[in-house]
């Protein structure tokens, strides 16, 4: 299936990095229930309540009354309620990603068992290949929706373990199945110091199948958080109670070892997009970069809604440079940014890294440009660190790269066109609030009365011009006296009867209305 072909019928391609809203516009009775959403009852919002409970977050859902609930100030209270209360849920980046909560603000994109579908591909794979065996499935380690994770082992070693990854293919696919079948061989074969190895990888029309060593010790997330790999992500990164930055040593030497392995990837004309400390393994004082293969199978990044507002990075490498901005940030302070652009940053004893942080975070960057991959090692933050293994070049056939370029061209493409549209749509919220404001609109009732004052004044200046201009003159045969002449005064000239003389002047339109108000 080439780049802009079809999916296959009923299947649609969603962006799940993309937030989703919501408003409480009414409530209506309905069968003495009170519906605050579509068809939410109360019990709908208390289920969504316990379901995240595990997060470790205290969220504002207002309590249950069973006395009084059709009370019309009840009701607008228990709105407003539910509303901070979703609010509280959709602005948190992890809570608001959940299947939790996408199944209950979109039931009918999020209505598929997704688990379901991943063990029988699983489970068609394993017919096909009989050395591996599933040990346990680990739920929830990971945020995306559609990817689930299995704990499999090799029969033929059966004291190592692997981790086996189903992931469904995203919007974001620019490659055709034989050039992305092409790209997953190179990635199998490769063997370097800072990328994780992958074993195996099984692709189709609609998802892909993956294997790679699996870390008992866990992402450098799980490290900064004090977490044990196998817990869910909600439990582990929303409220971490134990996240501790890391020591100056680290940060150079993990730093370093990213920055390694990301200009190892665009050395070789391949792209990442998907960097952060959850897809960074540590092992044994070594930093190796995993999920290499999203950019390729076309899953939307997880920083996604953090980059698009931000123009000035449209490249695959600024992805990149901006994704490690944040590592950057959670490996110092031991939790991500609240929000980019970042010009005050917290107390840190370490002058080096903010500088860093500054040159890809703070506004001028995001406006101007960030430094490029090869700029970063050469900082002094980086460029004294000693690695004791070295990359080797990654080599693909000509006809891969030319795949891989195009693919990354129409990735950049749509990341612009994404941000011309959002870029429009927030002028067009600028203008629309401007106006609705309460001093446009003072301002437009003050001049709405200058121009009716104009206006009166304008007409009141044509009726005198006109009263003055008029000159009624009688003939001499018509029996009445003549009005006595001056010498000094001008004789009015002869005439046979009554002339009315006016000047000529243009209509003039008059309408007088009240003054308009514009909401």
């Amino acid at each position: 299936m080439s780049l802009r072909e079809k999916p296959a019928p009923g299947r649609l391609l969603l962006d799940d990095t993309v937030p989703l809203t919501a408003v409480i516009e009414a409530s209506q009775n309905l069968q003495s229930h009170t519906v605050s959403v579509v068809i939410r009852r109360y019990s709908d919002f208390d289920v969504l309540n316990s379901s995240l409970m595990v997060c470790g977050i205290s969220l504002p859902l207002p309590p249950k009354k069973l006395i009084g609930n059709m009370d019309r100030e009840f009701i607008a209270e228990r709105q407003r309620g539910l509303q901070a209360f979703l609010d509280s849920i959709t602005q948190h980046p992890l809570l608001c990603s959940s299947l939790t909560v996408k199944k209950f603000l979109d039931p009918n994109n999020y209505c598929a068992n997704y688990t379901e579908i991943a063990l029988q591909q699983v489970s068609m794979f394993f017919r096909s290949d009989i050395k591996w065996e599933v040990l346990e499935p680990l739920r929830d380690i990971g945020w995306r929706i559609r990817k689930k994770y299995f704990l499999i082992k090799n029969k033929e070693q059966p004291k190592e373990r692997y981790l086996l990854s189903w992931v469904d293919l995203g919007p974001d696919k620019f490659l055709s199945d034989k050039d992305l079948q092409s790209a997953m061989k190179l990635l199998t074969s490769l063997s370097v110091p800072y990328l994780c190895p992958l074993l195996f990888s099984s692709t189709s029309e609609s998802s892909a199948l993956l294997i790679r060593p699996f870390s008992e010790r866990g992402s450098l997330r799980d490290h900064i958080c004090k977490a044990k790999p196998r817990e869910s992500y909600l439990r582990k990164y929303c409220n971490p109670k134990k996240s501790q930055g890391l020591e100056l040593s680290q940060i150079k030497l993990y730093g370093r070892q990213i920055l390694e392995g990301l200009k190892l990837l665009h050395d070789g004309g391949v792209f990442h997009g998907h960097l952060h400390t959850s897809n960074v393994i540590v092992d044994e004082g070594v930093c190796r970069l995993m999920d290499v293969e999203n950019g390729m199978l076309g899953v939307p990044s997880a920083l996604r809604p953090s980059f698009t507002p931000l123009r000035k990075i449209n490249t695959t490498e600024g992805v990149d440079v901006f994704c490690f901005g944040h590592l950057l940030y959670e490996m110092t302070y031991g939790r991500p940014p609240d929000s980019v652009p970042l010009d005050q940053y917290p107390a840190a004893p370490y002058t080096a890294v903010v500088s860093v942080l500054q040159s890809i975070l703070s506004t001028e960057a995001c406006k101007s440009g960030m430094p490029t991959v090869l700029e970063l090692i050469r900082t002094p933050l980086f460029s004294d660190v000693q690695l004791h293994q070295e990359n080797i070049p990654t080599q693909s056939k000509n006809r891969l790269k030319e795949a891989l370029k195009t693919a990354k061209e129409s990735l950049e493409k749509r990341l612009q066109e994404e941000q011309r549209v959002l870029h429009q749509h927030r002028r067009l919220t600028r203008a629309q609030s401007h106006h609705g404001s309460e001093e446009e609109k003072k301002r437009r009732k003050i001049l709405a009365r200058k121009k009716l004052y104009r206006g009166i004044v304008d007409v009141s200046l044509v009726l005198m011009v006109i009263s003055s201009s008029v000159f009624i003159s009688v003939p001499s045969g018509s029996g009445a006296s003549s009005p006595p002449t001056c010498p000094s005064s001008p004789t009015p000239p002869s005439t046979t009867g009554m002339s009315v003389c006016l000047p000529t002047l243009p209509p003039v339109c008059l309408s007088v209305r009240p003054a308009i108000c514009l909401f």
